[in-house]
């Protein structure tokens, strides 16, 4: 295994602290996948199944083959993450217009995000590098799964969150955990733009999503939904892009299973930013070759609220390979998707409900076909954003938990009144 640039090439030392390349550009992990038998591991990842308190029961670590076959097994900080449901939802599929749909529930993860499937793999390689203290720059979910790993496995943490537009439900979780909170004025970007200029200066291993360790944790995703789906894939897969390391690593995924032959047909990838912070969705729209950062990135939706996406060009290559597609959605057409996620009793946070807010429109502008199948990926928790729960509150023209206890007082009432009636 080793690093490789994704813009100039150059090779780098994987047991090396680094980041970036010199020439600025991201790094990817290379494995050589040649002598990896496909029939082989689908007995061993089923095998695995039955595991229960080893690094193999984690639906990241089942995997480890495809991860991180080098690192030693005593070396994995695991909290047995991934395991998450698929779940068939009818409403769902009725709600965007098409056959099927499938929601995969990544909120059900142990800090409650998707963010787990990288960190476990980011937090172990560091701490096999020696590294003590780790950090991120976050709207919340990176922060709170940080903050989780480090305290599992006695390190500290050290999260830079922005003073504004971060809910708060996330920034107490991150102290719950005991991460060493570090709020600044401007954006995630301002925050990640600090870390990786002087990180080194104090000792802190990088875990957002530039470190390539985090998208080889999390391409564990798309292998659990083609191992619940029998290694048979849907038509689409559609996910929210914020940072867009989702995105990057569900590319790299894709091509990893289709080379290995763990899947036979690769499904198309729909990426969904909010309206208000969609800098990427514009910039593959109009067929533009680098993306302008949105230097003023506003969505109620959080997790969504970046202006200059780190991984663009890992997602770009995401798109090439999967024929995929961007689309951007209104808040308003977020939070009716929400409601609809909420009221099937899975729930989610809102950048999450962006995803079938997309696919509503994708079908609505005959991108998706309304007989094809595709799987949502739900990024975060319900509670993740208390807050957005009281938009339904004040959807209502009266208070109907009132209304309703008055309704059964007076039920109780009148058979209490029909009862001695009867005396």
């Amino acid at each position: 295994m080793y690093m490789t640039c994704i813009d100039c090439a150059k090779r780098w030392d994987l047991y090396k602290v680094r980041i970036r390349c010199t020439c600025g550009g991201l790094l990817q992990i290379e494995q050589n996948w040649k002598e990896l038998d496909a029939d082989l591991l689908k007995r061993l990842f089923q095998a695995r199944l039955m595991e229960r308190m080893t690094p193999y029961a984690s639906g990241v670590w089942r995997y480890k083959e495809l991860i991180h076959p080098e690192l030693p097994a005593e070396a994995i900080v695991t909290r047995y993450e991934g395991n998450t449901g698929l779940y068939e939802v009818d409403a769902a599929a009725k709600f965007a217009g098409i056959r099927r749909v499938l929601l995969k529930a990544q909120s059900e993860n142990p800090s409650g995000s998707f963010k787990d499937n990288g960190m476990t793999a980011a937090v172990s390689h560091g701490r096999a590098l020696g590294m003590q203290r780790f950090a991120c720059s976050s709207t919340g979910n990176t922060s709170s799964s940080l903050a989780m790993y480090a305290a599992w496995c006695g390190e500290e943490s050290y999260v830079f969150v922005p003073e504004e537009g971060v809910a708060d439900g996330k920034v107490l979780q991150t102290l719950a955990y005991g991460g060493k909170l570090v709020r600044f004025p401007g954006t995630y970007d301002d925050g990640l733009r600090f870390l990786e200029e002087h990180a080194d200066e104090f000792g802190l291993y990088v875990c957002n999503s530039v470190n390539p360790l985090r998208i080889e944790g999390q391409k564990s995703i798309v292998f659990e939904i083609a191992h619940q789906l029998q290694w048979s894939m849907p038509d689409w897969i559609v996910l929210p892009g914020g940072a867009l390391s989702n995105a990057s690593a569900l590319g790299k995924g894709l091509q990893e299973l289709r080379s290995i032959g763990l899947i036979e047909n690769v499904p198309r990838v729909a990426i969904v930013q909010a309206e208000g912070a969609s800098p990427f969705h514009r910039m593959v729209e109009a067929k533009e070759p680098t993306l302008t950062p949105e230097p003023h990135p506003s969505t109620r939706a959080s997790a969504l609220n970046i202006g200059s996406p780190p991984s663009w060009r890992k997602a770009l290559q995401t798109l090439e390979y999967t024929n995929g597609v961007t689309v951007a959605v209104s808040d308003e057409q977020i939070f009716a998707a929400k409601e609809l996620i909420d009221r099937s009793g899975i729930g989610c946070e809102p950048a999450s409900a962006a995803t079938v807010a997309g696919l509503k429109r994708l079908v609505a502008e005959q991108v998706i076909d309304k007989d094809e199948t595709a799987v949502c990926i739900l990024t975060g928790h319900l509670l993740k954003d208390a807050d957005a729960l009281t938009a339904y509150a004040g959807k209502r023209p009266e208070p109907m938990e009132h209304r309703m206890w008055e309704r059964m007082m007076d039920m109780a009432s009148n058979k209490r009144l029909a009862a001695l009636r009867r005396e």
